[in-house]
């Protein structure tokens, strides 16, 4: 059975960190205990796990905040991201395992999530599209770390979204190029794919 820290730790981080609304914002621990039907103390316990992961800032006398993401942090986020996916690209293409038909679910998963009303279910599928193909290489570390990438991705994918008013039918022929690009066989143009993808979304973050 989930604890109540387990509970406040995953309402946290998977709704409130990815709202555009709540960057630059101090969480009510209160109010969050209320929305989610636990007491305070295991809103304290998951601030204290999201501190340490460097999602929230935890201020003496004010609470939680939430920061918004720095130009720091998206350019280490992005140059994460690819190195990792551009390495899976290689390894599985050389190998003969791309995982296409997986990744081509999920694409047309997302494909149906377009809609402002949508935009954190589309960005999640976004994470597990790229998440399939890092798992793919069979490296269990490599694809933990991966995921420790999710909150972060999210709430970039999230901001760039709002910011952007067509980048959901943009990421969905991103995605597309990386899939023929896999399926071809063709390793130096799915890095090329991911790295057009990735820095689309960088650009649109940085220049706002």
């Amino acid at each position: 059975m989930e604890s109540g820290r387990q509970k406040a730790y995953a309402f946290l981080k998977d709704t409130v960190l990815t709202d555009p609304a709540m960057q630059g914002e101090f969480l009510s621990e209160q109010t969050i205990a209320d929305r989610i039907g636990v007491s305070r103390t295991p809103i304290r316990e998951a601030l204290l796990l999201l501190a340490a992961e460097d999602l929230v800032s935890l201020v003496p006398k004010r609470g939680a905040y939430i920061a918004p993401l720095s130009g720091r942090e998206i350019g280490e986020l992005m140059e994460m991201r690819a190195v990792l996916e551009r390495y899976a690209a290689e390894r599985t293409v050389e190998a003969g395992a791309a995982p296409v038909a997986e990744m081509e679910r999920v694409l047309d998963e997302q494909a149906g999530l377009r809609g402002a009303e949508n935009a954190r279910e589309f960005i999640a599928a976004d994470h597990r599209f790229h998440a399939t193909l890092v798992a793919s290489v069979g490296n269990g570390l490599m694809a933990k770390q991966y995921d420790a990438l999710r909150s972060r991705q999210i709430r970039a994918g999230v901001v760039a979204l709002y910011r952007s008013g067509g980048r959901q039918d943009e990421v969905i022929a991103e995605h597309r190029r990386i899939l023929d690009a896999l399926a071809s066989g063709s390793a130096p143009e799915a890095c090329a794919a991911i790295d057009d993808h990735i820095a689309a979304t960088r650009r649109i973050l940085t220049e706002g």
